[in-house]
């Protein structure tokens, strides 16, 4: 049996699965936290690495391994490829202000959505690079080249100190603020203008099958990928489809061949880890909304799904708007949530928890539609994450986005993208290798386009 592994390193772990190649089984894995805070040193991420490999088994029986990784974060490093600074990551918000020059300084949203797909906010990389040159110009000016998380560990597992050796995939080049997803190249001036003029070494962006070396065993490596775009190859998300993902925050991303250019910015246009697009929306509330309401009613999660779903379709007209932390999509960080439609005959439990589900959901249902107005067809709808395993939440989410939903088992699906891709690398064939998925579960209900009516004609009242 030939085995390859994937790694996931996100904001808050590492993962590592190991899999036979040709099915895609996990045969072992291992995971080990990493610390928190929106600043890291990287070194934290090789030493979590080496635990978790450790912990999995090792790397001596396997042909190929690739990574997975949080997107966005910067990490600098200087002319001999040490580190010059915790990198920043993608939740570290201090760069909003450098975020809203980026944008004036190249002649608004419109302008930066023609160019990349992408308008500059406080996660991007372009944006803590301009942080960095105002704020520590003494560290940009030592930076000879800025990588993202995964480029940085696949370079530590290749055993390179040569920063003319990075290497990335379409996927993290086109979140980070200089590269055009849809042309597939940097853009180089609008490197040196979120730099200063600085034009710092970047990674070679590589093909979604094509190889970024071996580790100094021998284990072939693969060119790696941003995290969302990893989880839709272990997925086995195609053309058509789109994964809304329930976690922290709430991401719906969907694959096609149109790239976006919203002027608005809430659609980014990055790419996938095969070749196509991946469009993707990201607001700030996610999973958290359900945890704080069923805390509110001083309820357990099985008893909060049985209350949302004993009330009926539309809360009795009690109509939540889940900007608990602010929103990103649509941008407005200084909002707050928001209960309309209150009276003395809702306004009980189980509505509540019923408005909570259907608010969140109909927070994601915007989000598909940006994405659909951008050109992108959508015609399956996969439900992960957290949120994905709630009864309440599987059961109501066909009715507010009008078609059936497929619920996956929950799994590490970031590192089984990782794998999948290895497996693909070291297969050498034109496409992804047909790993099976696993079970998966189709939720159907009658669809509640009122619901989603309500909420429409609610969320601008949140926005004053």
């Amino acid at each position: 049996m030939v085995l390859v592994a994937g790694i996931d390193s996100s904001t808050q772990s590492c993962k590592v699965v190991i899999c036979d190649a040709e099915t895609g089984r996990t045969v072992r894995s291992a995971s080990s936290p990493h610390p928190a805070g929106t600043e890291i040193d990287p070194q934290l991420w090789w030493r979590a690495l080496q635990r978790t490999l450790a912990a999995a088994g090792g790397l001596d029986d396997v042909s190929a391994v690739s990574v997975g990784g949080q997107q966005h974060g910067m990490v600098c490093l200087d002319s001999a490829g040490g580190v010059i600074r915790d990198a920043l990551l993608w939740n570290d918000t201090r760069s909003g202000e450098a975020a809203e020059q980026l944008v004036d300084e190249l002649g608004g949203p419109r302008l930066w959505a023609e160019r990349i797909g992408v308008v500059p906010v406080a996660s991007i990389t372009a944006t803590k690079l301009r942080w960095l040159a105002d704020h520590e110009p003494g560290h940009a000016d030592a930076t000879a080249a800025v990588c993202l998380p995964h480029d940085w560990l696949t370079w530590r597992l290749r055993g390179c100190t040569d920063i003319a050796d990075l290497r990335t995939d379409r996927s993290d080049a086109s979140g980070t603020g200089y590269y055009s997803a849809e042309s597939d190249s940097y853009q180089t001036d609008l490197l040196e203008l979120a730099f200063r003029g600085r034009r710092p070494m970047v990674p070679r962006v590589l093909g979604p099958r094509d190889t970024a070396g071996e580790t100094p065993q021998g284990i072939l490596l693969g060119p790696g990928a941003g995290d969302n775009a990893a989880a839709a190859l272990g997925l086995g998300a195609a053309a058509g489809d789109c994964v809304v993902s329930l976690g922290t925050s709430g991401v719906v991303s969907a694959v096609g061949s149109a790239a976006p250019h919203d002027p608005e910015g809430i659609v980014a246009g990055f790419a996938d880890a095969t070749g196509h697009q991946l469009p993707l929306v990201c607001s700030l509330n996610g999973a958290p909304v359900l945890a704080a309401v069923a805390a509110m009613l001083g309820v357990d999660f099985d008893e909060f799904d049985r209350l949302a779903l004993s009330a009926c379709a539309g809360a009795e007209g009690l109509v939540l708007v889940p900007y608990f932390d602010g929103e990103r999509s649509p941008n407005l960080p200084a909002a707050a949530g928001a209960m309309h439609g209150m009276t003395t005959r809702n306004l009980n439990s189980a509505n509540i928890a019923r408005a909570a589900v259907e608010g969140l959901l109909s927070a994601m249902a915007y989000c598909i539609d940006k994405i659909t107005e951008q050109g992108v067809q959508v015609e399956r709808i996969i439900l992960v994450g957290g949120g994905a395993r709630s009864e309440a939440v599987r059961r109501i989410a066909p009715a507010v986005f009008g078609t059936a939903v497929q619920v996956p088992t929950p799994a590490e699906y970031v590192a089984l993208g990782a794998a999948r891709q290895a497996a693909w690398v070291l297969s050498g064939q034109a496409s992804p290798p047909p790993w099976s998925v696993g079970e998966s579960a189709r939720y159907e209900a009658e669809a509640t386009p009122e619901v989603l009516a309500r909420y429409r004609a609610a969320q601008p009242l949140t926005f004053r």
